[in-house]
């Protein structure tokens, strides 16, 4: 029984370790139900909404500037339909990698919304190509929430960021 255990945490820390990339993590993790942009053609793209689909704290650590808050947990599509009633409205959804993202994401495309893009990679792959995030007074910062040591190994540029701000 011990044995059994012991090779069924080493075969988890074994699955959990061998993704070595974001793209390795999308693979595994993402359905590939919400279509992907780029944070390089996110860069070049003027009129849309972007939304930040994380936890409220970690978006007050950081976020993409003009991101609208929604979070994942306590995502509420009646309020979000009332505040954008245009199902036409070209919309990127992201959060730390681009898993929760493709969550909401597939939540708009349900709700009839018809331009959802999810951004690849989310805000570490953003932060990873050196694009500027800002902080909760919209000052531009190198300080993001990495989520977990887990999954902030992902995040090679900037300062990580964990629960209550501690590094």
């Amino acid at each position: 029984m011990k044995k059994g255990i012991v090779f069924l945490f080493l075969i988890l820390l074994n699955v959990t370790f061998s993704q070595k990339t974001i793209s390795d993590v999308i693979q595994r993790y993402n359905k590939n139900s919400v279509s992907y942009i780029t944070a390089e053609e996110l860069h070049k793209l003027n009129d849309f909404l972007l939304l930040d689909t994380r936890e409220a704290e970690e978006y007050q650590v950081s976020h993409l500037e003009k991101a609208v808050f929604v979070g994942y947990k306590k995502f509420d599509a009646e309020n979000f339909q009332s505040q954008y009633p245009n199902k036409d409205i070209e919309i990127v959804v992201y959060c730390s990698l681009g898993v929760r993202s493709e969550n909401i994401g597939e939540k708009l495309l349900k709700l009839g919304y018809k331009n959802v893009q999810n951004l690849y990679g989310g805000l570490f792959e953003w932060k990873n190509k050196g694009y500027s995030i800002v902080d909760n007074k919209g000052k531009v910062t190198e300080k993001v929430h990495a989520f977990s040591k887990m999954w902030g190994k992902y995040l090679q540029k900037g300062i990580k960021v964990y629960k209550n701000n501690k590094k």
